[in-house]
């Protein structure tokens, strides 16, 4: 019966003790998170900071198409529409039509010029008559100015035989024929004079409205705008960013149509806000992506980096410019296409990071909670670089470590694990307020 009593008891001792184990399991557990996917490994890489912008390709090299550059001349001052325009990526060659422009404004003042040519010319061909009977008139009065000083000089030679009173009467005739010759010979170098003058003023100003004619028949010839030379077409845009096309204005201060670019060499256009400006610099490394083509990755460098920001339509932020040159373009590369730019700003071999939301901050310490064995400790570390998802983390965990990503529920129970030598200094609360955890302000790069 002893013996019985004694087995009974061992077997309930075994049922407790198989009740209790997995209690007391199930109680350690019960403080770490039971969902693996709370935490992240502490991972060893190379890391890098990475700018993320979005851009617009941009040949540097380009061609200019452009229209009629001395409208003013032709007093055509007001802009003139594009009527036609071929579709943008069209392939030319070298003389090939790209649009037409209203010749409405031209066509008006062709009509003007041919008017007042004609009006030039009536008068240039009324001077000319004038001048011709004005110069055969004194040529003829200076003819009978000399027939009749001769007549004169005539009877002055007979007068020797006269009285003296007759030959100073022939004598005063001969010197009134000598004057009106003198004088008639002047009156005709005079109008001859007069006329040269007149004939070069109608002259110039008919060969100043022939050369308006000539000015206006050639700008109406280039309201026919073609291709210097082969190339695709791509579309200029205005000051406002908006591509010029049919029913866009062209003037002389704004002649350019459309552009032949150089393909060989292509650059995205991007504009960076000014906190991430000051990473930048000329020669930093790009990836380039594009949305026409996702699987497309390409290289670049950051060639050129704004001093000056600027503000862009539609947005209060200052943005600065930057240019990055697209290494080993390829032919489907076209002007306009939209690029994602990665610049790496910065690159460090061979450390320790986490993800940027298992790093909190407390009174100006940066702590993260580790898992260590079924429980988790509230551990200072030290902080490094970081970019838009991770963080460097040089001192305080190790390689594989776990650590939460987001709080435990007791994280308000849990002492602060301070660093060896820390010289981090923890801020007093204000008042009663307790801080709150926040995301850590880490250094840098």
């Amino acid at each position: 019966m002893k013996r019985l009593l004694r087995t009974r008891w061992f077997q309930l001792i075994a049922v407790l003790a198989l009740i209790a184990v997995p209690a007391t399991w199930l109680l350690a557990r019960g403080r770490a998170p039971s969902d693996d996917a709370l935490y992240a490994r502490v991972k060893r890489s190379d890391f890098k900071v990475i700018v993320t912008t979005s851009g617009e390709l941009r040949a540097p090299k380009f061609v200019k198409i452009t229209g009629p550059q001395n409208m003013q001349q032709a007093e055509i001052y007001n802009g003139v529409k594009i009527l036609t325009l071929v579709p943008e990526g069209t392939q030319v060659k070298a003389g090939d039509v790209v649009a037409d422009l209203d010749r409405s404004p031209v066509a008006a003042k062709l009509a003007d010029v041919r008017l007042a040519l004609q009006k030039s010319e009536a008068v240039y061909e009324q001077a000319s008559l004038d001048s011709t009977l004005n110069l055969s008139k004194a040529r003829e009065e200076l003819h009978t100015a000399l027939l009749t000083l001769e007549e004169k000089k005539l009877s002055r030679d007979q007068s020797k035989f006269e009285a003296p009173s007759v030959q100073r009467q022939v004598e005063i005739d001969y010197e009134k024929a000598f004057r009106t010759l003198k004088q008639d010979s002047m009156d005709y170098r005079t109008r001859t004079d007069q006329a040269k003058a007149k004939m070069s003023e109608v002259g110039a100003d008919l060969e100043r409205q022939r050369n308006k004619l000539r000015i206006v028949q050639d700008i109406m010839g280039a309201f026919t705008v073609k291709a210097p030379t082969p190339g695709m077409v791509i579309y200029i845009k205005d000051w406002q960013g908006k591509k010029r096309g049919v029913g866009a204005q062209v003037s002389t201060w704004e002649p350019d149509v459309a552009t032949l670019p150089d393909l060989s060499t292509m650059e995205s256009v991007t504009f960076v806000n000014e906190i991430d400006v000051r990473k930048l610099a000329v020669g930093q490394a790009a990836t380039l992506t594009f949305d026409a083509d996702p699987s497309k990755r390409l290289t670049g460098t950051v060639a050129a980096v704004a001093n000056v920001g600027e503000q862009r339509p539609n947005s209060d932020a200052k943005v600065f410019e930057v240019r990055i040159t697209v290494l080993k373009p390829d032919t489907t590369l076209r002007p306009g296409m939209t690029t994602g730019n990665g610049i790496e700003t910065l690159g460090i071999k061979n450390v320790l990071h986490v993800p940027l939301e298992t790093v909190l901050n407390e009174s100006g310490v940066p702590y993260v909670f580790r898992r260590s064995g079924a429980g988790f400790t509230k551990q200072e570390v030290e902080t490094g670089a970081m970019n838009d998802d991770e963080v460097v983390i040089t001192k305080g965990l190790a390689e594989n470590d776990q650590v939460l990503l987001s709080p435990p529920a007791d994280k308000d129970k849990l002492g602060l694990v301070r660093l060896p030598g820390s010289k981090v200094q923890q801020r007093p609360a204000n008042g009663d307020t307790a801080l709150g955890a926040t995301k850590i302000p880490v250094k840098k790069p």
